[in-house]
């Protein structure tokens, strides 16, 4: 399976709960972590909540 590397680049303080409890279930707990994952469409579904909080890198 193909995977993705998702950056979160702003802080999720202000926004709510819901898309805290996404940042999470994507593993991001810090500003400018990266983790890698499975570009399914259910993450894909997560990124996309939380768009405006994460970027795709290469």
């Amino acid at each position: 399976m193909a995977t993705i590397k998702v950056k979160q680049v702003k802080s999720a303080i202000g926004y709510p709960a819901n898309q805290k409890k996404t940042l999470l279930s994507l593993g991001l707990r810090k500003i400018s972590q990266v983790v890698e994952i499975e570009d399914t469409p259910s993450n894909m579904g997560r990124v996309r909540t939380v768009h405006h909080l994460v970027e795709i890198v290469k």
